[in-house]
């Protein structure tokens, strides 16, 4: 596998940086819960969302926001990179909620980006496929983990997905509803997205995650 930048990424960061811009100013325009959520989340980088994704197996939504919650108090305020979670003593991790089994993940992978084994431009660069087999290849990785990621990272499609009970329940709690959205109403509610329905995703997974403090939405109709 590479372990380099090929020539062109800052091109393609460029053109990145261009869709990112086009697409918030589409969902912005096209949906009000989605335009407070665009203005006070933004994207998270690869790794975040792996250590997002890698957290919050077989938790509690409430669960995996306070072991975040620790995290980020233990970086100033915000997920750390592959640096910095090396640069902190592993037992603090665990303090915070983390099992030694995340742990020994999360540094694992912090480690093949550190070293230049991998690396995010690369990664950001392969095909789904190709992603899936490098970062599978990690122990405590699984194709979940790295779908959930391929959404919150790398926007790369115009995915949703309405069966997932995690994304319902953002869907429930951003928009105000009632009741927990049928994957139908779920659809029809994403319909105004396309063509960036992943990014309104990782919008959507993320505020689940936020404090529970947040200031609430106004119900709107979908």
């Amino acid at each position: 596998m590479r372990t380099r930048p090929e020539a062109g990424t800052v091109t393609e960061d460029a053109n990145r940086a261009v869709w990112l811009q086009q697409a918030r100013s589409h969902l912005r325009n096209a949906d009000p819960v989605l335009a407070r959520l665009v203005d006070e989340l933004p994207p998270m980088d690869l790794y975040g969302a792996l250590l997002f994704q890698v957290t919050g197996q077989q938790l509690s939504v409430a669960a995996t926001r306070r072991t975040l919650t620790r995290i980020e108090a233990l970086f100033a305020g915000h997920l750390p990179s592959p640096a910095e979670l090396l640069g902190v003593d592993p037992g603090k991790l665990r303090e915070a909620g983390l099992s030694w089994r995340k742990i020994d993940t999360l540094r694992d992978l912090a480690d093949r980006l550190s070293d230049g084994r991998l690396n995010q431009d690369v990664l950001r660069s392969l095909p789904d496929d190709e992603l899936m087999e490098v970062l599978t290849a990690i122990p405590g990785i699984g194709p979940w983990t790295v779908q959930g990621a391929l959404i919150i990272a790398l926007q790369r499609e115009d995915v949703v997905l309405p069966g997932d009970l995690a994304l319902r329940k953002a869907v429930q709690s951003a928009y105000q509803l009632d009741h927990l959205p049928a994957q139908q109403e779920v659809l029809a509610i994403a319909e105004k997205w396309r063509p960036y329905r992943s990014l309104a995703t990782s919008y959507l997974f993320s505020a689940a995650f936020e404090s529970p403090q947040a200031a609430p939405v106004a119900p709107v109709e979908a």
